[in-house]
């Protein structure tokens, strides 16, 4: 599973990795998570509003900060 997070480096988009690392390692993902800071990249996947997060090249969630209880409740259901 191939995880990005998208956004500029903003206090929310650090929250987001932070907590998308916890929800990995709480699930005990086999995931690789990258930060994705590149304004054309993020645009590409059509997210406007940062931050979000890209499983396996499909924007999940766009414009908010999901709860690592969230988090861990759609990456398990990814994972199944």
């Amino acid at each position: 599973m191939i995880i990005k997070v998208l956004g500029p480096g903003c206090a929310n988009c650090l929250t987001l990795e932070r907590r998308a690392r916890e929800a990995v390692d709480a699930l005990g993902l086999d995931a690789t998570i990258e930060k994705v800071e590149d304004f054309p990249t993020i645009v590409g996947y059509g997210v406007l509003a940062t931050p979000a997060l890209v499983v396996d090249e499909k924007v999940v969630v766009s414009g908010r900060v999901p709860t690592t209880a969230g988090l861990r409740d759609l990456l398990s259901g990814r994972a199944a």
